[in-house]
């Protein structure tokens, strides 16, 4: 099934939680909403399950209209972050619910309920309570009970934000396989970017109640459309300055910005990602002085912590473990930094 919003708002009071937002979701997509607390991504999602009205605007599944249906009309599966499970229900009566409350019969329910309890991993466990399962297993039998109906439509709300690291990262993967198998159009909500990238066919980025850009994770990332989108996804080094013709001044600092053809000289914010910094041993035009204060491993990488010689701003480079052993760094060395790629917006451009 596929979605159509167009200009959704919808206000709290004197809060303007969704500002005109239009957004398409293709039949079998699988969409994160990405994007800070207060960005709106949780109201868009609710709104679409039917438990909130809009304001103006409208939601189309399909070519149906069902801005003002009830959620209980709709035939949307919805899984909350905290399982919201029937605590006095065993597993099994629990995902048998929506199906009861539709009126199955009770050899349809048996049938539906043990295929779904296979398919999330749970066979064997259908006789416990939500008490005697661990978190992931508790959320797999939340998912379960969403998919018990056959949805047209699946909507999970920050998923797997109340569980472990280790055991959010297997159930990413296991939400990407579930997806694959069921071809079920399916958005969820985070704020997490890499929970988004590594699940999602598209991410939907959004801050202040407005959508500031939807694409692929690579695209999203690869070529941030604003400056929010750049800061707002993980670390990143800012400068300010003025840039003309392909040209920035960062500080005294001059570097290549191809994609700024601006001939006028106009005040810019630059970003560049700790990757994108080369440290050399070299010093001209070109680099930029610094110093090494601190180095530490992170998985991979070695992330160095430098200081500008200019204005002792601090500059955040990551290393790969070839590089790290090339250089062979140590605090208190003075080196000099140059950029692979600078992205530039303008100050206007800039609010988070």
């Amino acid at each position: 099934m596929s979605l159509h919003i167009q200009n959704i708002s919808r206000s709290f009071g004197t809060f303007r939680a969704l500002d005109n937002v239009s957004l398409d979701v293709p039949t079998g997509g699988l969409i994160a909403l990405l994007g800070p607390s207060g960005s709106g991504k949780t109201t868009l999602l609710r709104i679409i399950a039917g438990l909130e009205t809009p304001d103006t605007g409208v939601v189309h599944a399909e070519e149906e209209d069902v801005t003002t249906r009830p959620a209980q009309e709709r035939n949307f599966g919805f899984v909350f972050q905290h399982y919201a499970l029937f605590r006095h229900m065993s597993v099994f009566e629990n995902i048998a619910f929506a199906l009861r409350v539709r009126s199955w019969k009770q050899k349809a329910v048996e049938e539906r309920v043990r295929e779904l309890l296979h398919l999330v991993r749970l066979d064997g466990l259908g006789q416990r309570l939500p008490s005697q399962l661990s978190g992931g297993q508790r959320q797999r039998v939340a998912l379960a009970r969403a998919l018990a109906a056959r949805p047209r439509l699946l909507l999970l709300d920050e998923p797997f934000g109340a569980l472990d690291a280790r055991v959010r990262l297997e159930l990413r993967q296991w939400l990407r396989n579930l997806h694959d198998e069921m071809q079920v159009t399916t958005i969820f909500v985070t704020h997490d970017q890499e929970e988004a990238f590594s699940v999602a066919d598209r991410v939907v980025l959004m801050n202040q109640g407005r959508i500031e850009q939807v694409g692929t994770p690579e695209e999203v990332f690869e070529n941030p459309a604003s400056a929010f989108v750049m800061d707002f996804l993980g670390n990143v080094n800012v400068f300010r300055g003025r840039a003309r013709s392909g040209i920035a001044d960062l500080g005294g600092w001059n570097v290549h910005v191809p994609d700024y053809a601006h001939a006028d000289d106009r005040p810019v914010r630059a970003f560049i990602r700790p990757h994108e910094l080369e440290i050399v041993r070299t010093h001209d035009a070109s680099t930029l002085p610094a110093r090494v204060v601190h180095l530490h491993r992170s998985g991979a990488l070695t992330r160095v912590h430098l200081q500008r010689l200019d204005d002792d701003s601090p500059l955040l480079v990551e290393l790969s473990p070839s590089l790290r052993d090339d250089l062979r760094l140590s605090p208190g060395e003075v080196i000099g930094v140059t950029a692979r790629k600078v992205r530039v917006f303008e100050p206007e451009d800039y609010c988070i």
